[in-house]
């Protein structure tokens, strides 16, 4: 989301500030901030002369529920002090949709937790709660998209979720944090698909975006939670597919609630899925990962 967000910024003629671990290319409009969400001194030049916050840094994958604390909640409390500090009132939290479930998994309990920080901030705050994101330069759905190419996807048991271009998600963001309309709210934004995608469904157009007929095998969850721990024993840290992830995987329910969908007058999608997941295939032959 950071490349995305830095992107269309730029063609707005924003000036950003933005926090990275390590150096950068130069980026136009874009001064980086070299530090961490550890590291408060760099925090406190992140947020010089800016006139709203986007907080959009977090951790999806961790090993354990101390890992998501530190990422979610601990990084979500840093940005609160460092933005109050710098005497900015506009925040806008990039939370998940895991959120709503925070019983559900680590990943979104400390969703819902780094929601409540903000809500309880003072600041002028604004939470979105995205639903699955996918677009160019994005790995975590580029496995999908090579089942896909081979013809046979393998997917959670039955269920439905929503979808949002990370161009949309960007273009959404960044109207937030230049309005004050939305303060207070928390929406859950997608692609307009009323009541979201099936998984196989969703499968089937990964498939017409690479020019492939494919077919679904739904995984049960007890098979899902083996290769959980295989996926931990092997790659330990660096896994993928981990215990937390298929209890979220798992859950039947993950299109965004109607009423919480952004006003029209606010914001829309601009991307339907079809196109974008074919915009993203073509973008992945292009580097090579497909």
């Amino acid at each position: 989301m950071g490349r995305h967000l830095l992107r269309i910024a730029a063609g707005r003629g924003w000036q950003v500030n933005a926090l990275a671990r390590r150096p950068q290319p130069e980026t136009p409009n874009v001064r980086w901030i070299a530090g961490s969400l550890e590291q408060g001194d760099s925090l406190a030049r992140l947020v010089e002369n800016c006139d709203a916050v986007i907080h959009v840094a977090g951790v999806i994958n961790a090993a354990d529920r101390a890992g998501f604390a530190a990422g979610n909640i601990a990084g979500t409390a840093v940005m609160i002090a460092a933005t109050a500090a710098a005497g900015i009132r506009r925040f806008v939290h990039v939370s998940s949709l895991a959120a709503r479930e925070p019983g559900l998994s680590d990943y979104g309990w400390s969703k819902a937790e780094s929601e409540a920080l903000v809500g309880a901030s003072g600041l002028d705050w604004t939470i979105v709660r995205p639903p699955a994101v996918y677009g160019p330069g994005d790995r975590e759905m580029l496995e999908l998209f090579r089942m896909a190419r081979r013809g046979l996807v393998a997917l959670p048991p039955r269920g439905r979720l929503s979808l949002i271009a990370a161009e949309d998600l960007a273009d959404l963001l960044l109207d937030l944090a230049a309005t004050p309309d939305g303060t207070g709210a928390l929406y859950e934004p997608d692609d307009g698909v009323p009541t979201g995608w099936s998984h196989s469904g969703f499968a089937r157009a990964l498939g017409e975006a690479l020019g492939r007929r494919v077919r679904t095998v739904a995984m049960p969850a007890a098979l899902l939670r083996i290769g959980a721990r295989l996926d931990s024993a092997i790659r330990r840290d660096r896994a993928k597919l981990t215990p937390d992830r298929v209890r979220y995987f798992c859950h039947p329910d993950w299109v965004v609630t109607p009423a919480r969908r952004p006003p029209p007058a606010l914001w829309q999608p601009g991307i339907a899925t079809p196109a974008g997941l074919k915009a993203t295939a073509d973008w992945y032959r292009a580097q090579g990962w497909l």
